[in-house]
């Protein structure tokens, strides 16, 4: 390297001489403004030329930064979104779980209910009402419906709207009724918490509040718990919803004072439903399936002492095989 050097020393200098006067000269020279642009100023070409040849460098750093950048985010989302979704089928499996299990609950339920006799009552006839006012009083809070006796409306039906309980039907004359709204002080509703199945009753306030009464301060009660109706007024049908838990604290004697936000907007009704017949029935269930279960369960209760098992062969042994011959009546006793 150095006897190449030593022999075109003379056109090494040459070259670097050359080098420095260009360079000397891109310093001192400068670029004059486009036509176009003359605000833009002159550059000096030394300045033009080294951004000319950082440009592209730059350009591709940003463009691989930017692109790592991208990839990094997408790699991050993507794992979000396998974490989300494992959570999501975890949450699936756990809901297939708990409405397999729902599902058993309500079917032993109904047969619980088919067995006891138990009935249930069901919203089977409705009457639209518009709300033509109210009674604009603070001690009472009663609204004027434009249907009355005329439409079939009668004392003591209940009044409700998609959100929930409005109040009762006070007073009606041909063509109106007045209606008593839960949250007036003389009204009332068998209530019970949705959770807890805790029961009371529901009750207005002179200020208008809502109030659940008869609630002992040793029960559990949590703020956000659905009120909804009991049915043992015999007024509104059970379950339908009266509002939620607003505030819990003791009360002055051994009850909770429990605050409930109503589920209807009482102060802005337009329009309401009547209750005009309720429906009452018992559940039914597959007669195949519940006749044995009946029988057995019957006479074990008749007979305490007997075990099931012993319970279901005596039903067996009770009924008759078919083509064979009644069962003989035992003889009877002498006197």
């Amino acid at each position: 390297m150095e006897n190449l050097i030593h022999r075109h020393r003379n056109a090494s200098a040459l070259v670097a001489v050359l080098f420095l006067q260009i360079l000397a000269l891109a310093i001192q020279i400068k670029r004059p403004a486009e036509p176009g642009n003359p605000e833009a100023g002159s550059i000096r070409l030394i300045r033009l030329w080294v951004v000319t040849a950082v440009t592209p460098f730059e350009r591709g750093f940003v463009n691989v930064a930017g692109l790592s950048r991208t990839l990094w985010s997408d790699y991050l989302d993507l794992r979000g979104v396998r974490q989300e979704n494992r959570a999501l089928r975890d949450e699936m499996e756990r809901m297939r779980i708990e409405r397999a299990q729902m599902s058993e609950a309500a079917s032993q339920g109904q047969r619980l209910q088919t067995l006891l006799g138990f009935k249930q009552q069901f919203i089977s006839q409705t009457l639209a009402a518009q709300v033509l006012g109210s009674s604009g009083s603070d001690r009472s809070r009663i609204l004027y419906l434009d249907k009355g006796s005329h439409d079939g409306v009668k004392e003591d039906m209940a009044v409700i709207t998609p959100e929930g309980v409005v109040g009762k039907v006070l007073r009606v004359f041909p063509s109106s009724a007045q209606v008593l709204t839960i949250n007036d002080p003389t009204s009332g509703a068998g209530a019970v918490l949705e959770k807890s199945r805790l029961q009371g009753v529901v009750a207005g306030t002179d200020a208008g509040e809502l109030r659940l009464r008869y609630v002992m301060v040793d029960e559990k009660v949590e703020v956000g718990e659905r009120v909804l109706t009991s049915g043992g007024d015999r007024i509104y049908p059970k379950g339908l919803p009266l509002g939620t838990v607003a505030v819990v604290k003791p009360g002055s004697d051994l009850f909770f004072d429990i605050r409930v936000e109503p589920a209807a907007r009482l102060n802005r009704l337009e329009e309401v439903l009547i209750v005009t017949q309720i429906a009452e029935q018992t559940p039914q269930t597959d007669a195949a399936e519940a006749s044995p279960r009946r029988a057995a369960e019957i006479l074990s209760q008749r007979l305490p002492g007997l075990p099931p098992k012993a319970a279901d062969a005596s039903v067996a042994g009770a009924q008759p095989q078919s083509g064979g011959p009644p069962p003989k009546a035992p003889p009877e006793t002498p006197r």
